[in-house]
């Protein structure tokens, strides 16, 4: 069982998952703002993403306004990924695990894997395919209720389309689209659900750990929809999270054409 980020950072420093990764370097590190208001809606979503390229992978790490400056991808490419794993701010060693652990495994050649082929269209169109994919990882019951811990509106539509409450919880906003109040207390609506579906992004803000043994302790189902640290989350399939959506770089919001990405079903706890 892969115990917390902590315990899979620390194995990876040791080489026990694949090369040492002092071997492997950065080749590009970028920074993207990227802001999106769907038709209809009254939110603008503002998103931050530091990429850093190994190789044929992208390591991605998404995160707030204000915790990287653009200014720090000047000076990463060429740089090991031990350092920037061991020593880089929070975004960046998310990324840069995510990076290693792509670049041992990626995703498109994972076992397990089943790739899943987003339609060409608008943002809406795409948007709601997504989400849509990401509420089938979890067999959603009639009246069950699902915590959603990142607001993402289309997939607020998908879970109450399949018959399930959803109890939804973000930092950033007060309501959804439909009109349900947002919890700002992870735990709150954690304890309160039947199932779980969770955003990458609680790498990037520390709760992930809490997250996944609030879910263990409950033995409630966890699946997670990941831009940010797609192959870390993987690392902890079996070990307290069900079901991943991993969705590499470059991510569907950047294309109107077909994009993929890759969904690991349901996987008990080992």
């Amino acid at each position: 069982m892969t115990a917390s980020v902590a315990a899979l950072t620390s194995s990876v420093l040791a080489g026990s998952l694949g090369p040492d990764p002092s071997t492997l370097s950065v080749t590009s590190a970028f920074w993207l703002h990227h802001t999106t208001r769907l038709p209809g809606a009254e939110v603008t979503y503002r998103n931050y993403y530091v990429l850093l390229r190994v190789g044929e992978v992208f390591g991605a790490c998404s995160f707030e306004a204000g915790e990287l400056d653009p200014s720090y991808c000047a000076d990463a490419s060429g740089v090991s990924l031990d350092a920037l794993i061991a020593d880089g701010p929070l975004p960046v060693k998310i990324a840069a695990l995510d990076a290693y652990l792509a670049s041992v495994e990626p995703h498109h050649s994972a076992s397990g894997a089943e790739e899943i082929v987003l339609p060409a269209g608008t943002p809406d169109i795409r948007a709601r395919a997504r989400d849509a994919a990401v509420a089938g990882l979890l067999d959603v019951r009639p009246g069950w209720k699902v915590a959603l811990i990142g607001v993402v509106n289309p997939l607020v539509d998908a879970i109450t389309e399949r018959g399930g409450i959803c109890l939804p919880c973000d930092f950033n906003l007060r309501e959804t689209a439909s009109g349900l109040l947002v919890s700002r207390d992870m735990t709150e609506v954690i304890d309160a659900a039947d199932a779980v579906v969770a955003t990458g992004m609680t790498l990037s803000n520390g709760s992930f750990d809490l997250l996944l043994n609030r879910c263990r302790q409950q033995a409630k189902p966890l699946a997670i929809y990941a831009q940010t640290g797609s192959a870390v989350v993987r690392a902890f399939l079996g070990s307290g999270v069900t079901a991943l959506s991993a969705e590499p770089f470059p991510f569907s919001q950047f294309s109107a054409r077909p994009t993929t990405l890759y969904r690991y079903p349901s996987r008990t706890d080992t």
